[in-house]
């Protein structure tokens, strides 16, 4: 069956990118088109998208004032591993995009006040493009993403500009939900039945995201733990008896991760190239590693971390156990930023354990993969993590992954008690509840699997045989969507 989907989303590889969701809106046009779907894109004009359109764009749409601003509506291609790319929309309104800085906020990471304008607009017109504003452009259903498409469904529904097209909303990370002051609803345009607790009111104010979950046909997580952890208020984030009242409605779809890019045996990226059955390779990767980042060779694991430095990261845990892991015989490399606190914390634990730990402070994409040829295990010690992608890399590469069991993690990692390592199926080491203690275990526990040399091997090539691509994750969005447009 052919459909024709437009997908709503802030950010989408490899055009602008500030996390985890940009992987997922980058690889859905592909990883559909297996399926007979055609999805287009709609992304924001910031200054990096417009500046891959040319000098001269091919402009589909005008207004005169979106909530006060001009804008277009342009034309484009969102590239792809292979082919010409797919269909991209962008919304050219320079008032609101056309500035420098971040997605959401300025250099010093501060938000842009008037995010609530820029994403509401953004929804604005994606709404009349789904409604059939634009001639020529047809479409079956509309996929938002994150609370900074959630306007679009909202409009949809309380102001739509024609035809109501069933959707689905992704939440990629419930603590990020747009929260603005009840004061800016009258510049929204929507009618005044719109400010109710089912529409886009919280609390006495405005949740973009929550304008998104009431208004969506239906509600996706990117994994079936998280789906069900947001019914609880720990995970919820204040929205988790929507998630209740909805929860026949709302399910998990883990994300992929595009083989052709994370694949160790072709990485242009690797010292060594290898595969699951020439893990011996691995070294020349690991002495790369260690040489980069300082590090002592050791014959304990050289363990890494590819993380932002925040507390749901739990990274202030991991820094607590550092001296920990350093004692047991393990190393630490470490690529990431965020609070300040843990920067300097993890910069003083590398100069406590000069050639143990080694820091960079920063994102190195190159560098990212080089840690996961050459790292013996990724630390992923997060107190909630929706999917999470760098333990798939891990998996991918043979570095085994080390995790705290919830979300993403929890589904993806088998941990490697005695029935799964008898039975063959443990790829990682999974703990519960991220503490000090809990954590100091499975690093112990690490160690002790990786002093012996078969059973570690079993666990990266058990891994490594893991199919986390695109394909299954591309058939289960295929059929939700199937589900909302075929009628009974």
């Amino acid at each position: 069956m052919s459909l024709n989907v437009l997908s709503v989303a802030s950010e989408a590889v490899p055009l602008v990118k500030t996390g985890g969701l940009a992987d997922v809106v980058g690889a859905l046009p592909e990883a559909l088109a297996a399926h007979g779907m055609a999805m287009t894109t709609m992304l924001p004009g910031y200054l990096a998208v417009t500046a891959t359109l040319g000098k001269k764009p091919k402009v589909l749409h005008k207004w005169e004032s979106l909530l006060g601003e001009p804008a277009r509506l342009l034309a484009g291609k969102i590239g792809i591993s292979s082919g010409e790319g797919h269909a991209l929309l962008v919304l050219d309104a320079p008032g609101l995009f056309a500035r420098e800085g971040g997605p959401y906020g300025d250099a010093t990471g501060r938000d842009w006040a008037d995010n609530w304008k820029r994403f509401a607009a953004f929804g604005r017109a994606a709404a009349d493009v789904a409604g059939g504003a634009v001639k020529g452009l047809s479409f079956d259903l509309v996929h938002a993403h994150d609370w900074q498409a959630g306007m679009a469904l909202a409009y949809q529904r309380f102001a739509p500009a024609g035809p109501v097209l069933p959707s689905v909303i992704t939440i990629h990370n419930m603590a990020f939900q747009g929260h603005y002051g009840a004061d800016l609803f009258p510049a929204l345009g929507l009618p005044p039945q719109a400010m109710a607790i089912d529409g886009i009111e919280y609390h006495g104010g405005i949740s973009f995201l929550k304008a998104g979950l009431a208004s969506a046909s239906r509600i996706t997580t990117v994994s079936p733990s998280y789906a069900r952890e947001i019914r609880e208020p720990g995970f919820g984030m204040g929205l988790e008896g929507l998630i209740r009242a909805r929860e026949s409605e709302v399910s998990g779809i883990v994300n992929g991760i595009d083989a052709a890019v994370w694949n160790p045996a072709s990485d242009p990226a690797l010292k060594a190239p290898f595969t699951a059955k020439a893990l011996g390779k691995r070294a020349a990767n690991a002495r790369a590693l260690e040489a980069e980042f300082g590090l002592e060779k050791g014959d304990g694991p050289l363990f890494i971390v590819i993380s932002r430095l925040t507390w749901q990261k739990g990274m202030d845990v991991l820094l607590e156990a550092a001296d920990h892991l350093v004692g047991i015989g393990g190393r630490l490399a470490l690529l990431g930023s965020g609070d300040a606190a843990l920067e300097s914390g993890f910069h003083a634990a590398a100069a406590r354990h000069p050639g143990r730990i080694g820091v960079r402070i920063g994102y190195d994409e190159a560098l990212s993969h080089r840690m996961l040829a050459g790292g013996d295990a990724i630390l992923v010690p997060s107190r909630f993590e929706p999917c999470g992608l760098t333990q798939l890399y891990g998996l991918a590469y043979g570095c085994v992954p080390v995790v705290s069991r919830t979300g993403g993690l929890a589904d993806t990692v088998i941990d490697a008690n005695l029935a799964a390592r008898l039975a063959g199926v443990a790829t990682g080491v999974q703990f519960d509840g991220v503490r000090y203690q809990t954590l100091a275990d499975a690093l112990t526990r690490t160690v002790q699997l990786f002093r012996e040399p078969a059973a570690w091997r079993r666990l990266q090539r058990a891994g490594m045989s893991a199919d986390f691509s695109w394909g299954n994750s591309g058939k289960a969005y295929a059929d939700l969507y199937k589900s909302l447009t075929v009628k009974p």
